[in-house]
């Protein structure tokens, strides 16, 4: 005697497979939710069952290319068809799906099935080999990024040069890029040369390239960087140290769009779009007389201003989330995340080093991590509280303090409005002014609109 029911045998298998699998009625609401389609949707079986599908995945097919009503309307199986859904948590996750009609013992059609793979780590991996970024893969959620996402596609489908400022490590080049993989140009090349790490010489040879000749050691023609990037990008990441020579040169290049490679006779036309990119403040050096104002202007027609790490603290814990997955995909890892006390940590740190350096303590952290949570032994020295204040300090007071920083940062950005602060904390006004008390916050005189407190 068969001591599992037929449905519970059913539902083991289809739950000990790695691949989501759903079933819908004729009326498209869901029947069968294997507990793959749970971790990929993030979706809980008894949320979904006897749901509209498209309430359920919210993909990008859902509307007019549903692979699923294809199927039913044609009787034809689709196969390994590419899409992406939104997840619980909002996040886009890409899935390679195939789907195929459902049938009773006699024949009828009764509804239709679909499996789906996430890909996500094996989009992340081609990411990384090809370097092929959109905005959706700059991690941030805090107000001044998400200014930044609102005006990056439009300013992706214009073809004007863009001055991306911004200090050290704040991610100049991966907005490059996505300002790239989001433009008409997406399907030219995007090549980018650090202005800094070269002295003049080398740095026009490999700007503008050169002709066989030109100097003793050039053999052969060798094309510069701005013919390599034609009719895509070219991103001069650190063009404020650059020299008054260069500067000229990369001004006629702006204004004729023209190159011509060291030794070369003819200026040859280039149609290349510029990002350039500097940790300094160009305006200043301006005024100081060490960088043209004619070329500072040429390159500043669209000016985009990145926000330090510390201007931006509530995208500490989702750039830890994200930089936890990278590392588990890349060193095979499965670390779970970090504890409260290493959060507690980070977030008040002032990450001098803004991105790059969270990106380095994670590493740091993984290799001295053998699994389970990352905890303050795996972090810097620098980073452990005896380090930094001779011990003391438990988590309960590191976590309020966090709390305190959080609410100060928000009243500074609001200008001292309650009102508006309250509301991107998710608060009461009332809560948030028992919290100003209780951690003894010096508010503003006036509450953000000119009004007396």
């Amino acid at each position: 005697m068969d001591p599992m029911g037929g449905d519970q045998r059913e539902t083991t298998i289809l739950d000990s497979v790695n691949e989501g699998v759903f079933t819908v009625d004729p009326q498209w609401r869901i029947g069968v939710f294997n507990r793959a389609a749970e971790r990929i949707t993030g979706v809980r079986r008894e949320e979904a069952v006897g749901r509209l599908c498209s309430e359920v995945f919210r993909a990008n097919v859902c509307e007019g290319r549903c692979a699923l009503r294809h199927t039913m309307r044609t009787g034809k199986p689709v196969v390994n068809a590419m899409a992406h859904i939104i997840d619980s948590q909002g996040r886009r996750v890409p899935i390679r799906l195939s789907t195929a009609l459902l049938k009773d013992p006699e024949g009828h059609i009764v509804g239709g099935v679909e499996t789906f793979q996430d890909l996500t780590q094996l989009e992340e991996l081609q990411k990384e080999l090809h370097g092929r970024y959109t905005f959706e893969d700059i991690v941030g959620r805090s107000p001044a990024m998400q200014r930044l996402f609102e005006i990056l596609p439009q300013i992706a489908e214009s073809s004007s040069t863009v001055l991306i400022e911004g200090p050290s490590g704040t991610g100049k080049e991966l907005f490059a890029r996505a300002i790239h993989n989001l433009s008409p140009r997406r399907k030219r090349p995007f090549v980018a040369v650090n202005c800094a790490a070269l002295p003049d010489t080398l740095l026009e040879s490999e700007l503008f390239g050169h002709k066989a000749g030109a100097f003793t050691d050039a053999r052969r023609d060798k094309p510069g960087r701005f013919a390599l990037a034609e009719g895509g990008t070219l991103f001069l990441d650190e063009i404020g140290d650059v020299s008054p020579a260069m500067q000229v040169r990369l001004l006629r290049v702006l204004q004729e769009r023209v190159i011509e490679p060291l030794g070369g006779i003819e200026p040859l036309p280039v149609d290349v779009r510029i990002i350039a990119a500097t940790n300094r403040n160009l305006a200043e050096r301006v005024a100081h007389g060490k960088f043209r104002d004619d070329l500072f202007y040429r390159i500043r027609v669209i000016r985009l201003e990145l926000p330090p790490l510390a201007q931006r603290r509530e995208d500490i814990p989702l750039l830890v989330e994200h930089l936890v997955a990278k590392f588990n995909r890349l060193q095979n890892k499965s670390i779970a995340g970090v504890s409260d006390e290493v959060m507690a940590q980070l977030m008040e740190h002032g990450f001098p080093g803004n991105v790059r350096e969270l990106e380095n303590i994670l590493e740091q952290a993984f290799v001295l991590c053998r699994g389970g949570m990352i905890e303050l032994a795996h972090l810097p020295a620098e980073l452990r509280p005896a380090a930094r204040s001779g011990g003391g300090g438990g988590r309960a007071m590191s976590l309020e303090s966090v709390e305190k920083l959080f609410i100060a940062e928000a009243l500074r950005r609001h200008g001292g409005n309650r009102r508006k602060t309250a509301a991107e904390l998710g608060i009461n006004p009332s809560t948030l002014y028992r919290k100003l008390k209780a951690f003894g916050i010096d508010a503003p005189e006036t509450d953000g609109r000119g009004r007396r407190t």
